[in-house]
């Protein structure tokens, strides 16, 4: 990753002799004009897109003129043509559109602001984000792919500003820095968002070292008799470790591993059912390391919009229409209550009770510590020192949206049913804070178990959480230059024009949900990375959803149960396709927590995600 920064870095450098220090400024701000006239200033926006209207601000800065004009209309001619603008506190507006190459003149009397105009094309706009799909696609890696398709972006908007083509490269390369990845780390939700992952990440890796989550596996294992009770226990454990599909997937398949070869269930079976509860049941649960990614994307789409909904509410509304998590939980129980296998799968069970004794892969570790996840062996496992951090989260959650949120007149409002209540309640609480003060008091009850029952000492404790925290690297990396893209596709108005083919085509909106889930399959398929396929795909579609609602003559709430149902497309066509995908982080860890060859794994559990996935579109 590094490797290819570095090499992304000096190229870019190779351009920056032939630029100069005064040349290489940010792409924030607006364009300002004093011409011909000290008593009046014109401002255009910087970044101005074709057949995109854009918002012209006149403003008189003579306090006689002032005096004579506020409150006042003034007819003013814009290219020739008459402009009827109001003056209030000494600043006007009017909306104007550029369609092409154009020089602008605003005249009163005199010429008071003429410059030559060159929008950018409205079809460039989807350069920045196909740049990235493209490459993810390619060469399988989604940092490296966000942060060129940051600089192609930063680099069009700069050349149709007036810079040459070497200029803006490197203005772009430092706008990409000084302008979005800054622009993004300032959004009090976005940093927000950030803090609470890491510290969900910190409690997780603590709450494993202190063994309270070989506890809880250990005490749901001792049902385990039979191979439909072995096969039903570990997706009871993979549905009880909700919170993080890596600690899921380690922790399950090393922990049951010993106990399903005993009951001869194959390897590729265990793989499976890992594999199949871990990002499914994160993608469903309430409290994870997934939902502050999600809120904090979903955010970002009702942002674009402008309608006035609460993030958080926007994923609990979402939740019904998850499917494909949903079906694959369902479908694993079925496939053990019923004993029923199909395809190489089958086989693979045949074989598995069929042999004597267990079988050992050669070359797959078998102990979760080569894995780097520390599990003290020789400890007590005590299963409350993983339960109570968790169900501090999730109640803490719930509390903080009641505190945040909380509304005397709403909850004495007799005409409305509980249910109402408590969705009004939620819908105006601060997420943010909540899962922030959730999180920190999780960790903190996490750290005071472990030092007070002499488990870990202060030290160790510290050292597992700052451990944790790093092991969130990745997702807070993809998390930044997703939003700085998100912000860029914003600035060039991406939404608008994929909004405006959907809709020459005249696509449905009800289709768009199934389209969706396609779309994310693929590209989560192709790159492995379910955070990744987010991350591209929920800046670009949940504005266009609603714009093709909107444009199909839909109310607000037909929209936004399109908007909520794409919403759940995105996320849920991301695990589906990365459960199909070879290089998937989570269907390799599968295999290696599970001791089962990876491509048996990829081989037999395919045809199951197969069948979900259609039956999901259906």
């Amino acid at each position: 990753m590094l490797k290819n920064f570095s090499i992304l870095f000096f190229i870019s450098l190779l351009f920056f002799p032939l630029t100069t220090w005064s040349q290489i400024s940010s792409l924030r701000g607006s364009d300002e004009f004093n011409l011909n006239n000290e008593n009046s200033r014109v401002t255009l926006p910087a970044i101005i897109v074709q057949n995109i209207p854009v918002t012209i601000s006149f403003e008189l800065t003579d306090t006689e003129m002032l005096a004579r004009y506020e409150d006042v209309g003034l007819t003013i001619l814009v290219n020739g043509k008459p402009k009827n603008v109001t003056f209030h506190e000494g600043r006007a507006s009017f909306s104007y559109t550029f369609s092409s190459r154009q020089k602008i003149t605003i005249e009163y009397g005199e010429v008071l602001y003429e410059k030559e105009v060159n929008p950018i094309p409205l079809w460039m706009s989807v350069i920045p984000p196909l740049i990235a799909i493209l490459i993810a696609l390619i060469f399988k890696e989604v940092i490296s792919a966000l942060f060129i398709g940051l600089l192609f972006g930063t680099s069009i908007i700069s050349f149709y500003q007036g810079n040459s083509f070497f200029i803006a490269i490197g203005k772009g390369l430092f706008s990409v820095i000084d302008t979005y990845i800054l622009q993004s780390l300032t959004d009090s939700g976005h940093v927000a968002i950030i803090l609470f992952s890491m510290m969900i990440g910190g409690m997780v890796a603590l709450i494993t070292r202190n063994g309270g989550m070989k506890g809880i596996v250990t005490i749901l294992s001792k049902y385990a008799s039979s191979p439909r009770s072995g096969q039903f226990v570990t997706w009871l454990l993979g549905v009880a470790i909700f919170f993080d599909d890596y600690a899921n997937t380690l922790i399950v398949g090393n922990t049951m591993r010993p106990v399903t070869d005993k009951l001869k269930i194959s390897r590729e079976k265990l793989a499976y059912i890992v594999d199949s509860t871990a990002a499914p049941v994160a993608a469903l649960a309430l409290t994870t390391t997934w939902i502050g990614i999600e809120v904090g994307y979903i955010q970002e789409g009702i942002n674009a919009i402008g309608i006035n909904e609460s993030a958080y509410l926007v994923f609990i509304n979402s939740l019904s229409t998850r499917f494909y998590p949903f079906f694959t939980l369902v479908f694993i129980l079925i496939l053990v209550f019923k004993k029923r296998d199909f395809g190489p799968m089958l086989a693979a069970e045949r074989n598995a009770r069929n042999q004597s004794g267990t079988r050992e892969i050669q070359g797959v570790p078998l102990e979760i510590g080569e894995l780097d996840f520390d599990l003290p062996h020789e400890r007590k496992q005590r299963w409350y020192n993983a339960a109570i951090p968790v169900l501090v989260v999730v109640f803490g959650t719930f509390a903080g949206l009641l505190i945040t949120g909380w509304d005397q007149l709403i909850w004495q409002n007799t005409e409305l049913s509980l249910s109402v209540k408590f969705s009004e309640i939620i819908g105006h609480s601060d997420s943010y804070q909540a899962l922030l003060w959730a999180s920190f008091a999780g960790l903190l009850v996490a750290v005071f178990l472990s030092v007070s029952q002499k488990i870990l000492n202060l030290n160790k404790s510290i050292s597992s959480l700052i451990n944790g925290f790093s092991t969130m690297l990745n997702a807070v990396l993809i998390l930044i230059l997703a939003w700085s893209l998100a912000l860029i596709t914003q600035h060039m108005h991406t939404a608008d024009y994929l909004g405006n083919i959907l809709v020459d085509m005249n696509l449905s909106p009800f289709l768009l949900p199934a389209i969706t889930f396609i779309l994310s399959a693929v590209i989560s398929f192709s790159t492995g990375s379910s955070w990744g396929t987010m991350a591209i795909l929920y800046p670009l579609i949940l504005p266009v959803s609603w714009t093709i609602s909107q444009k199909y003559g839909m109310d607000y709430n037909a929209s936004i149960a399109i908007f909520y149902n794409v919403v759940s497309s995105i996320l849920a066509g991301s695990v589906f396709g990365d459960h199909c995908s070879p290089i998937s982080d989570t269907t390799i860890l599968s295999s290696l927590a599970s001791s089962c060859p990876h491509i048996d794994h990829v081989r037999t559990q395919l045809p199951y995600a197969l069948t979900v996935g259609a039956v999901s579109i259906m």
